[in-house]
């Protein structure tokens, strides 16, 4: 074997990409070597192996390395260095148009292409792609097309070649090439930190990195503003605080890069200048935050002062007329909440499961529904949730169609801004929104900025679950301040057969033990199990084959598979690749690190795509997958939506999913892991979520000690918001445009 300094060199053209890991740009290739760097051999396919930026079949590959003997694929080129440029031989321009590098250029087009210009395709689609023209049936819009990928790709590779030394995947690179365009990489060395603000999923971290190597100095003023909107930034996003004291602040900036607390006390007072961050006495906000408290404080005052355009309604009438018309008789405290509602312009409806809420918004919608002229109704009742899941269960209790926020909105890709807002309020009259929990102040500023004033809103949803993944915690703050009318239920109503997932959801939240079935069907078991290998087990062998045997259920479909964490043994990422082998293992996949996509893969949407209307938490089933173009179709209730390769990082596997990010959905069947290696997570807001995430079955399967110690651990995460104190009158109300 040779030394490493006895490194040896392959030249070639790139056969096939075999496998590429877009996260870290690791790649194996099928490489006719022509050249190895002693004497020239007649063509033959080797593998070589390593990282590079970016390789398409047929351009033509450098590689410096060491010749390897794998025990199972044979000799190899194992390679420290790997550079590709585009092809000069007709064959190889044919491979590489045919790659799927060209959107829009499959194998059938890129041989005629390739049939017609020969060695001049390169400079034909460079600097002549007038001459596509000559193409048979080749169309003015296809060629446009053509050309628009053409220079996408060129920019993008280069690009490529730049991102791949600091980590950043070809999604994100191609994410960045769509925003910056052909000035991105100058774009990137005049302000790495621009990346992090405006490119999701690359942080502080990597833009710093970026950073250093383009020369930026240790004490830049970039560099010390940029710690100021992170710490911020990452204050709320894994702590949901809407603000930072400023000496917490400047403290955990100073560490975070190690500049002097007095130049970030400098980069602080120019971030607030430039208007990034708001300083209120002693608390600093990112603006998007303080804009969004105090216009919700703002709007909601307008929304409790404004007349109803209606007239008023009285309750105990209506409320006889509804129960005469149902059948049904309402407790005492649904009864309040009802009355409580038919007289506020603004209210509140709280509780937890099987309280009754359902029948509250049923009966709302119906006694409004009823006043009508000729035949038609007087009052616009709208039904919306955070989640399109939330929306369907939504839809499903009350019979009345509900839509998502987003969509009840209207989201405009073209002027990237919701269509419904200020000054084009969504048409209605009641607005009953669900799940309000779920909701953080950045949404909530948005809905109540598209109300009319004269609108009527009733806000319903759960306290005790689990706050909003993003900053604020509205229905709490909501609630604390007592400008807000509330209901708040507690007796159960509903009786699910035996009705343990109920009970057993109101015992958590009251710090008690569960109740479990010793004889007869049940709609809640717990399986101590203290091995996590053995609860592995247990929980793959009761969601493929236990739970749909037993309760006529479909995996797919039914059975949702919940965990507390996303790493280690019993996390969602280890969870879900053991259920996809188990349930979907084989057939044509697409790669995207560590994921195989599969046709029929369960998955999961990570962030607010507008553009395609899919939204953080969305499920979807995977209905194709092209491994040519890289690219799926997903089905989003059964809407199709296609994933190109600089959108696959939006998504992940959904089999298991955290607790976390199953707030809003109900599943038919829940699976929920808790063992002791989640100890970190162990809180009793968190297992009453995820007990109530299920309808029909709940399964627990793990140690008694973590769940005694997630029923014990009532620990509550305050989050430093100040909605509250706005609405209560204690804190101005204040807007920054």
């Amino acid at each position: 074997m040779t030394t490493p300094e006895e490194q040896e060199t392959v030249d070639g053209t790139v056969k096939s990409v075999v496998f590429r890991n877009d996260d870290n740009g690791f790649t194996i290739l099928h490489v006719t070597l022509v050249h190895d760097g002693r004497f020239r051999l007649a063509e033959r396919e080797v593998t070589v192996l390593g990282t590079c930026a970016a390789a398409w079949e047929g351009e033509e590959l450098h590689a410096t390395g060491q010749w390897v003997n794998d025990p199972v694929r044979g000799r190899q080129f194992k390679a420290k260095s790997i550079s590709c440029i585009p092809p000069k031989s007709t064959e190889g321009v044919r491979r590489y148009l045919a790659s799927g590098l060209i959107y829009g250029i499959g194998p059938v087009l890129a041989n005629r292409i390739v049939d017609k210009f020969g060695a001049d395709t390169m400079d034909v689609l460079e600097h002549h792609s007038g001459r596509l023209r000559e193409i048979p049936k080749l169309g003015p819009k296809k060629i446009e097309k053509i050309r628009e990928a053409w220079r996408e790709a060129r920019g993008t590779r280069e690009l490529m070649i730049f991102t791949q030394t600091y980590g950043i995947s070809v999604a994100q690179t191609t994410k960045i090439y769509r925003k910056y365009g052909p000035d991105s990489i100058a774009v990137i060395k005049a302000d790495p930190y621009r990346l992090s603000r405006d490119i999701w999923g690359i942080g502080f971290t990597t833009a710093d990195r970026i950073a250093r190597a383009v020369g930026m100095p240790h004490d830049s003023p970039l560099r010390a503003r940029a710690s100021i909107v992170h710490t911020l930034q990452t204050e709320a996003d894994e702590a949901g605080h809407c603000w930072t004291s400023e000496p917490d602040l400047l403290l955990h900036a100073q560490e975070l890069v190690g500049i002097s607390v007095e130049k970030i006390a400098e980069a602080l007072a120019a971030e607030v200048e430039a208007g990034r961050v708001v300083r209120e006495g002693d608390r600093i906000y990112l603006k998007n935050l303080f804009f969004s408290e105090n216009r919700v404080a703002a709007k909601l005052r307008q929304l409790l002062d404004a007349p109803q355009s209606f007239g008023e309604i009285d309750p105990e009438r209506a409320i006889k007329w509804w129960e005469q018309k149902t059948g049904f008789t309402l407790a005492p405290a649904q009864l309040n909440a009802v009355r409580l509602a038919l007289r506020s312009k603004v209210c509140i409806v709280t509780g937890g499961p099987g309280v009754g809420k359902t029948t509250i918004i049923r009966a709302l919608v119906d006694i409004y529904g009823a006043r009508r002229t000729g035949g038609k109704p007087v009052i616009k009742v709208l039904l919306s949730a955070p989640t399109g899941r939330a929306a369907k269960r939504m839809t499903e209790s009350t019979g009345a169609p509900a839509v998502t926020v987003h969509r009840l909105l209207k989201y405009n890709p073209q002027t990237n801004e919701f269509t419904y807002n200020e000054d084009n309020p969504v048409p209605g009259d009641v607005f009953v929104f669900d799940e309000t929990s779920m909701v953080d102040i950045n949404l909530m500023k948005d809905l109540l900025a598209a109300l009319p004033a004269h609108a009527t809103l009733i806000l319903v949803g759960d306290t005790d679950q689990l706050p909003s993944v993003g900053p604020g915690n509205v229905l709490h703050d909501l609630i604390a301040s007592g400008a807000i009318p509330a209901a708040r239920l507690t007796e159960i109503f509903r009786q699910d057969s035996s009705g343990l997932i109920v009970r057993n959801a109101h015992h958590v939240n009251a710090g008690e033990p569960f109740e479990t079935s010793t004889a007869g069907e049940s709609d809640f078991y717990f399986i101590q199990q203290e091995d996590p290998q053995k609860a592995l087990a247990y929980a793959l062998d009761f969601m493929v084959t236990r739970i749909p045997r037993k309760f006529r259920m479909e995996p797919l479909q039914d059975v949702q598979v919940l965990t507390p964490m996303r790493k280690n043994l019993l996390g969602a990422e280890n969870l879900n690749a053991v259920v996809q082998e188990r349930l979907n293992g084989t057939g044509p996949s697409l790669q995207r690190g560590g994921t195989a996509f599969r046709a029929g893969d369960r998955v999961m949407q990570l962030r607010n795509n507008y553009d395609k209307d899919v939204y953080n938490g969305d499920i979807g089933f995977v209905k194709a997958v092209d491994a040519e173009n890289r690219s799926l179709v997903v089905l989003f209730d059964g809407r199709p939506v296609e994933y190109g390769r600089g959108d696959l990082d939006e998504l992940v596997l959904a089999y298991a999913t955290t607790i976390h990010k199953s707030q809003g959905s109900e599943y038919p069947a829940v699976i929920l892991l808790l063992h002791r290696q989640h100890y970190m997570m162990l809180e009793r807001n968190l297992l009453y979520t995820a007990i109530t995430r299920g309808k029909k079955l709940v399964l627990v399967i793990g140690s008694a000690w973590a769940v005694k110690k997630a029923i014990e651990t009532n620990t509550v995460r305050e989050r430093r918001t100040t909605l509250a104190e706005r609405l209560k009158g204690s804190g101005p109300i204040d807007t920054v445009h």
